[in-house]
């Protein structure tokens, strides 16, 4: 059923409660110098969807919002919250070629601030018009001798666990925006373009979850309006919008933003395909899921490949985070069992891979921090015989996907790369992995952490099963019980990660907390020099 905007907003409040209401309210500052002040709600541009920061880096960062009809972006900043000496930057147009959507580059920053900023929109009907200024903030990269601080998870609204006003809404935003941590890395899986929410789902006690849904989250997506419209939905939860404005983030995608496990040469049409799909090419549909992804997401846009969505991003001294894009060069799914590199073995791609080891190689932060949107070491597969992920179930020597893995490994050893640390999402369970070359199959590399999070709102399930290949240990797991899979946020499986670098010692504290904000697990690691 179609969702009322209005109801659902009342219904969030009183399950939240008045604190939450007064703190939204406080992020909403009227620009005194504007002519809209004498203009009523009605006739002004509104931002229903909130605003975000994102792909902050030294000097920069990019400020997002989406307006409800065409109208131009302007944002003011400031070093202080009151707005004393505010500088105002014009932005691009919000019209329906980017779903009114936009976003402004915030240049020439300085260090180690908290930037206060808040967003309008001009009416392009009526340039007399303006909205009502929604505010945000976000803190610029660290000097030398500073804590840094991020968490990091993935998979949200996935299998049909939606908005539930009675719950709360996607309340593990709201743990994270409470702990004030620098930035967020969204491992992958920020919607599920191919997962239908229902009004109702009957829990196995008999009780019922209560979705908000939308016409877009009726059915999967297939148009850009449908893809579109599973970013919009997510945007409609409080939590998230408060979190949004609040913390940046760096975002990655992987399988659900498209559809499930997809590669781009797949095409929809084999025995066992999704009977749900009108659109059958996949390179159709991931074309379209690209562009909301991009619409939708506080992202630096790349002037010379505006596709392109693995990045990297210098934090300060302590910290050089890689974002990865391991769908759009991947090769097909496959019995991931060659036994020499190719383009069949693709997983991350030449030109990815070129790319990331050149960043670590010139690298001169004391952490690297791959945010990778798969597990090395986990078996993920993509029907019988099939892998949807890097590894491949053989336990042995490296094959397949996992040949470009162990050329990386190898580099990072034969160039002497200390201090990788990759952190991950996708198997909607929490876990930390050590890598040890003593018990792998293949051994040409430095011993190394994988830390997983999520989901932040979706089903639970796990644990996977471990390929020996690299030699994964599981030092710590936190995942439903035997025989439960998809269990829904309501049964308090919900994780994500945060990590500390201590400023002075350098070192890298990897924390596992529930949706209640409790602490499952901690991993200290020294940095070797």
């Amino acid at each position: 059923m179609p969702h009322d905007r209005r109801r659902f907003l009342i219904q969030a409040a009183l399950t939240c409660g008045s604190v939450l209401a007064s703190d939204l309210a406080s992020k909403r500052v009227w620009a005194q110098s504007s002519p809209a002040l004498i203009t009523s709600d009605k006739m002004r541009p509104a931002i229903p969807y909130g605003v975000a920061s994102g792909d902050v880096t030294k000097g920069n960062a990019v400020i997002w919002s989406r307006s409800d009809r065409p109208a131009r972006m302007m944002v003011e900043y400031s070093l202080d919250e009151s707005f004393r000496r505010a500088k105002r930057i014009v932005g691009p147009a919000a019209v329906e070629t980017s779903d009114y959507t936009a976003r402004i580059n915030l240049k020439g920053l300085p260090d180690a601030r908290q930037i206060f900023y808040r967003v309008s929109f001009q009416d392009l009907n009526d340039v007399n018009v303006f909205s009502e200024p929604l505010a945000g903030s976000f803190r610029t990269t660290p000097k030398a001798g500073q804590d840094v601080t991020f968490a990091w998870g993935g998979d949200t609204a996935g299998q049909g666990w939606g908005i539930n006003p009675d719950f709360g809404g996607m309340k593990i935003y709201e743990t994270m925006r409470q702990l004030k941590p620098d930035f967020f890395i969204h491992s992958g899986d920020n919607i599920y373009a191919d997962g239908i929410i229902l009004p109702e789902v009957t829990l196995p006690d008999g009780t019922i979850w209560r979705n908000i849904t939308t016409e877009e989250k009726s059915k999967v997506a297939e148009t850009l309006k449908e893809f579109r419209g599973n970013y919009l939905y997510n945007l409609m939860d409080e939590n998230i919008q408060r979190f949004n404005a609040d913390v940046p983030q760096m975002v990655q995608w992987d399988d659900h933003e498209t559809t499930n496990n997809w590669y781009p040469n797949e095409t929809l049409t084999n025995a066992g395909s999704d009977a749900r799909y009108t659109v059958k090419s996949v390179a159709l549909l991931a074309a379209r899921a690209r562009q909301a992804f991009l619409e939708y997401q506080p992202i630096r846009i790349n002037g010379r490949d505006p596709e392109q969505i693995y990045r990297s991003f210098n934090y300060g001294p302590s910290l050089d985070v890689f974002m990865l894009d391991e769908r759009s060069y991947r090769a097909d799914n496959s019995a991931n069992l060659q036994k020499m590199m190719s383009g069949e073995t693709d997983f991350l791609g030449n030109r990815q891979l070129a790319w990331l080891k050149k960043g670590l190689l010139n690298s001169k932060a004391t952490w690297k921090a791959i945010a990778s949107d798969m597990p090395i070491g986990l078996v993920v597969s993509d029907g019988p015989g099939q892998y949807e992920a890097i590894a491949n179930a053989n336990d042995g020597p490296a094959l397949g996907r996992e040949l470009e893995i162990a050329d990386l490994l190898k580099f990072i050893k034969d160039n002497n790369i200390r201090n990788v640390v990759w952190f991950t999402a996708d198997v909607h369970y929490t876990a930390a992995h050590y890598y040890d070359p003593n018990e792998a199959q293949f051994q040409d590399f430095l011993p190394f952490w994988e830390f997983v999070g999520g989901p932040l709102h979706a089903g639970t399930f796990g644990p996977n099963a471990l390929d020996k290949t690299f030699g994964p240990q599981v030092k710590f797991v936190s995942s439903p019980p035997a025989g439960s899979s998809n269990l829904p946020p309501s049964a308090g499986l919900q994780f994500f990660g945060l990590v500390k670098i201590n400023g002075d010692s350098q070192v890298m504290t990897v924390s596992h907390y529930d949706i209640n904000g409790n602490v499952l697990h901690q991993t200290e690691l020294q940095p070797e020099v």
